[in-house]
């Protein structure tokens, strides 16, 4: 018995030992972060340089709180979050819904459309960003068809006329729909890869008797599919919004690190407004500025885990 017993405590520092450059990485890289954020936030004007100076900042307490609320462009910073969030959210949730369902049903070529529809999840975001923007870019009303980009050349092989999308006069909202395109499109592959996985491991037996019933294939969506792909569409939901408040690379890939649309309106989002101040050695209230993030990310998931409780089927 008791060399048992030491066998297993052998095993277990055996297992510590194989852990322990992986907790190190963690303690370092994730959780420390964490607790030297939720230290910034509470220091005044915090500045790596002044605690390298022996001072952390004027005094402990909210008021970097009260600056990132305050600042003039902080609503802003919110307005475009939570817009591209309730745009792209459920528009991307649906079309890779629909797409994952036909890719299921077609068995010929269906590994090659897989990877065709997968490659933009692992293609570079700026790199896409200037895609879209040559795609979307007008030079001038004036100026031949071919500099028009891809967009407005179809536009006007369909008798519409060409619309200014990014460039100098443009609206915010054509800003906007640029932006939902491109999102939309990124954000496409992780979900149908969710979604067809869901869909491969449905007991076909439902199909059979939806078959033999004679069953409107709409109905089949709506009362088989739907149902028991909803733990899979909560999670790419939930997945979704929590990406959308992340939002940040497109932006800055098709307008900019100064993220101003060309309305002269800010297209800045809240990670935009936390790498600003970063950029300018406000580590204070960009670490405010983070939790505020946190915790509207916090907030919205608890409402879609609770709004979806009673939807989902396990």
């Amino acid at each position: 018995m008791k060399k048992f017993l030491q066998k297993i405590r052998f095993e277990e520092w055996k297992a510590w030992i194989y852990l322990a450059p992986a907790v190190a990485l963690l303690l370092v890289f994730t959780v420390w972060p964490i607790i030297n954020t939720l230290r910034m936030a509470f220091w005044e004007d915090y500045s790596i340089m002044k605690e390298l100076g022996g001072t952390l900042g004027n005094e402990f307490g909210l008021k970097n709180f009260e600056k990132v609320i305050k600042y003039r462009g902080f609503i802003d910073c919110l307005k475009n979050t939570m817009l591209l969030c309730v745009l792209t959210v459920p528009i991307s949730t649906l079309l890779a819904l629909l797409i994952a369902v036909c890719l299921n049903s077609i068995k010929f070529l269906n590994r090659f459309l897989q990877t065709v529809f997968f490659l933009p999840y692992v293609t570079n975001s700026i790199a896409i960003g200037m895609v879209f923007t040559a795609m979307f870019n007008i030079i001038g009303l004036d100026a031949p068809a071919t500099s028009w980009g891809i967009v407005n050349n179809v536009l006007q092989a369909l008798g519409m006329d060409p619309v200014n999308w990014i460039n100098s006069g443009s609206e915010y909202w054509a800003n906007i729909v640029v932006l939902v395109i491109y999102i939309v499109w990124n954000a496409l592959p992780f979900k149908i890869l969710i979604l067809l996985g869901g869909l491969q491991s449905v007991n076909k037996q439902y199909y059979d008797a939806a078959k033999i019933d004679s069953t409107p294939k709409w109905r089949v969506f709506t009362k088989i599919t739907v149902p028991l792909l909803s733990p899979m569409i909560v999670y790419v939901v939930i997945t979704g919004f929590i990406g959308g408040f992340k939002e940040y690379s497109s932006i800055v890939g098709i307008f900019g690190e100064d993220m101003q649309a060309a309305a002269g309106e800010s297209l800045n989002t809240m990670v935009g407004y936390i790498y600003t101040q970063l950029g300018q050695d406000h580590q204070g209230q960009a670490s405010a500025a983070a939790l505020i993030l946190f915790a509207l990310i916090f907030v919205v998931t608890m409402i879609n885990l609770r709004v979806s409780k009673k939807k989902t089927h396990y």
